[in-house]
């Protein structure tokens, strides 16, 4: 029987004796992970979790992360994981944004909270270890359609909004992904991402779908992928562009490495610059290079083939299986090949919109405009991102409806000047900012971390020019160690903007 919710995925995933996870040295068998999920699901009833009650989950990537998910789900609860690396107050917003009834986490990290969380008096803080009991459990389960999680995405502004994610939404990610990436009981997956990013959380779960092996690492050096890699034997790798940025400027154990084990990697989480594109193709000639677009929203919407990428170099692909794409104009109109429009995703992977916000989930979730002619109307995900449709139905991500730069009259795409940026070779990486100005409306800006021996920015300014519409080109270009990112890898385009718009009152 297929899995109609997210702990159903351990049921009839590998035999007990097979390897489910590893961390480090430690490696956890089917058996083990559904023992120990049992043992923590018991645990949480006990303390009286209803039903819908949410669980906090703070906890490193680790094997303790991967039993609590399961365990939350199992028990009832909605989970809600928070990643590691936020500041107290971060986490004082989300646990209590969540209306969570219990954290679960580790003694150093409830330390580092310091007393951040004292004013949740309902709140229970519990170490993330399961006893060693593994009763069976057999909580009241929900619906399909019932609240599964809870991922909490940074917005253009303000705090941090919870994405309701159903179970029916995560089972359909799983199944989905499995099938474009032919995920079988045989791969191994290397997971870097964290497990609060529905990429990171994704790649658990369609790895317990199949049966596979997933192994966890926390990298503090382009090296320490690869050395996972080889030593694993890793057949897919998901990562962000900062993390291909990484390996292929500064992991030099990478040239020398045995990976032909790897046969996929795939990116989300921002495009990737048609430089970095090819320097990984080169220096893994047998490994697939998978491009693929997404948003918390809608979990994930178009993928690029391969086999496409030499046609399209530019493009996020079509839509992914069980999904339909397309994008509207402005003033509302399907937009025809060739003309930008905001995307739309069909599809079962649509969320329920944002915990407690209802205006917002109003905006993002829309009546279908152009419902099929052979279902019901029902909502659709309005992305906020513009895209351009081809003939062939392939899309091409022009920038956010809110993160367009407006200039001298112009609204001009991020994401066009940085890929023109990088295609110079005189950057390891680039992100393109609108500042204030009182005549132009806003300046472009460059953010660049240079690479080794690049040329001077007059040098790099007059190929800009050459290459780019006059009101493209930056105004400025300026330099920094690294850029600033957000716990999921993303470039950190809020921070940069304030940091700078702030120095110039």
């Amino acid at each position: 029987m297929a899995p109609t919710l997210l702990h159903h995925l351990l049921d009839g995933a590998g035999a007990d004796d097979s390897p489910a996870i590893i961390e480090g040295g430690e490696t956890l068998t089917y058996g083990g992970f559904r023992a120990r999920v049992a043992a923590l699901a018991e645990r949480l009833a006990r303390l009286g979790l209803r039903p819908g009650d949410r669980v906090a989950i703070l906890l490193p990537k680790s094997i303790r992360e991967c039993v609590a998910i399961f365990a939350a789900s199992a028990a009832g609860g909605v989970f809600v994981p928070i990643h590691p690396s936020l500041r107290p107050r971060q986490v004082h917003h989300i646990v209590a944004d969540s209306g969570a009834r219990v954290l679960l986490t580790d003694a150093a990290h409830a330390a580092g909270l310091d007393g951040a969380l004292d004013d949740l008096a309902d709140l229970r803080i519990l170490d993330g270890e399961a006893g060693d009991d593994g009763a069976a459990l057999h909580p009241g389960e929900p619906a399909p359609e019932g609240l599964a999680a809870i991922l909490y995405t940074s917005g253009s502004t303000g705090l941090p909004k919870g994405v309701m994610l159903s179970h029916a939404n995560l089972i359909a990610g799983t199944r989905i992904v499995r099938t474009y990436l032919g995920i079988s009981p045989s791969d191994r997956l290397l997971s870097v991402l964290p497990f609060s990013f529905d990429y990171g959380l994704n790649q658990l779960l369609t790895s317990v779908e199949q049966g596979a092996r997933i192994v966890l690492l926390t990298p503090r050096l382009g090296d320490d992928v690869v050395r996972a890699l080889e030593a694993h034997r890793i057949t897919v790798l998901a990562g962000v562009p900062t993390l291909w940025t990484l390996l292929t400027r500064a992991a030099p154990h990478l040239a020398k490495a045995d990976l032909s084990a790897l046969r996929a990697i795939t990116n989300s989480g921002g495009s990737l610059a048609l430089p970095t594109i090819e320097r990984l193709r080169a220096r893994l000639p047998h490994t697939a290079v998978v491009l693929m677009y997404g948003l918390t929203e809608a979990f994930r919407s178009t993928y690029l083939p391969p086999e496409e990428i030499d046609r399209r170099p530019d493009s996020i692909g079509r839509a992914i299986p069980e999904t339909e794409i397309f994008a509207v104009t402005l003033d509302g109109r399907r937009a025809r090949p060739g003309e930008p429009g905001i995307l739309h995703h069909r599809g079962p992977t649509v969320s329920m919109g944002y915990w407690k916000r209802p205006e917002d989930t109003a905006r993002m979730l829309v009546a279908d405009p152009y419902p099929p002619p052979s279902s019901a109307p029902g909502l659709v995900c309005r992305s906020g991102d513009l895209v351009v449709e081809d003939d062939d139905g392939f899309f091409r991500f022009i920038g956010r409806e809110d993160t367009m730069i407006k200039t001298q009259g112009f609204r001009v795409s991020p994401t066009e000047v940085e890929a023109a940026l990088m295609e110079t070779g005189a950057f390891r990486a680039a992100a393109v900012i609108g500042l204030p100005d009182p005549s132009l409306g806003q300046r472009i800006h460059a953010v660049t971390v240079p690479a080794e021996g690049a040329p001077g920015t007059a040098d790099v300014l007059q190929r800009l020019r050459a290459a780019l519409a006059p009101h493209l080109v930056p105004r400025t270009i300026e330099a920094v160690a690294a850029l600033p990112t957000t716990p999921n890898g993303k470039v950190d385009y809020k921070r940069l903007t304030a940091e700078r718009a702030a120095a110039e009152i």
